[in-house]
């Protein structure tokens, strides 16, 4: 319970957090549903057009559980958009697309979010921040570059998202690990209000692409298990709505008494994110 532990250590600085993050989740849970609804009803289904589900009002989409989970564990879902297969022009092509919509939606959600924070990256810090890297006697150069604050797992990444004014830049031995430089970050920064903006699409962009690689394990009730099923099974898997609520409770539990999905899952993320970022920075010359 990271969250409810921070709120007792750092009551203020906490709060500021989730005034980013609940945005973010509900913009992202909203998307993904609204595009399964959207994609269905393109398919001939209008069932959740009926049911008032084609809309960018999150109250119609968000589950309770499922959206605390995304506060307190970073990965959730939200209600799910109801669908009749049957009204489907082609059921199997079309229950495929309808699964992948809401977890492509996401991923393009992250993929845009991520060009947008490089660009962003470019006009809010002073030329010189970079200039400070290329000197191995000043810092360690590899935390004072482009990558270490646009990395999921960057220092200076989540010294922004954190809201600590604080620029790590040098390391010592392989005991004492990172430590920071005197200075803070604000004295760099070129376009201060910018931090805003770019602390916001930090939380969307890493709830995005958690949301999308979560909802693709092939577990029901989430999307992976729907793709599974139609493409290796055939659809001749069918499992009852109880027996979906007990598979639930036990991830659930799962991801609130252990750390095996969690680690797989961030693992799975600073891997995905780390590839895009890469590419991106190289497309643009903008090397580390």
């Amino acid at each position: 319970m990271g969250i409810l532990s921070s709120l007792q250590s750092d009551p203020k600085g906490t709060i500021i957090i989730l005034l980013y993050q609940i945005p973010a989740i509900l913009i992202a849970l909203t998307l993904h549903e609204l595009s399964h609804g959207y994609v269905a009803y393109r398919c001939g289904d209008p069932t959740a057009q009926m049911m008032g589900r084609l809309t960018f009002n999150p109250l119609k989409h968000l589950d309770p559980i499922g959206t605390l989970f995304m506060i307190l564990f970073g990965f959730g879902w939200a209600r799910p958009v109801p669908v009749n297969p049957r009204n489907y022009k082609n059921f199997k092509r079309d229950d495929i697309l309808v699964s992948l919509a809401g977890v492509t939606m996401n991923f393009c959600l992250f993929f845009l979010t991520m060009l947008l924070m490089t660009g962003i990256n470019e006009l809010l810090w002073k030329p010189e921040l970079w200039e400070l890297g290329k000197h191995s006697y000043a810092s360690a150069g590899e935390l004072l570059t482009r990558r270490d604050f646009l990395s999921f797992n960057g220092f200076n990444f989540y010294s922004i998202i954190s809201g600590e004014n604080v620029l790590f830049t040098r390391a010592k031995d392989a005991t004492t690990g990172y430590v920071m430089q005197g200075d803070a970050f604000s004295n760099y920064l070129r376009t201060p209000w910018l931090l805003y903006v770019q602390r916001f699409l930090m939380f969307f962009c890493r709830i995005n692409l958690s949301l999308c690689i979560f909802n693709l394990l092939p577990i029901p009730p989430l999307d992976g298990y729907h793709v599974v099923n139609d493409i290796f099974l055939r659809g001749k898997l069918h499992i009852p709505a109880r027996a979906m609520n007990l598979i639930m409770g036990g991830l659930l539990a799962l991801f609130y008494f252990t750390n095996i999905f969690s680690e797989a899952i961030s693992k799975a993320v600073y891997f995905v994110q780390s590839g895009v970022l890469n590419a991106i920075l190289f497309v643009f010359g903008l090397g580390g």
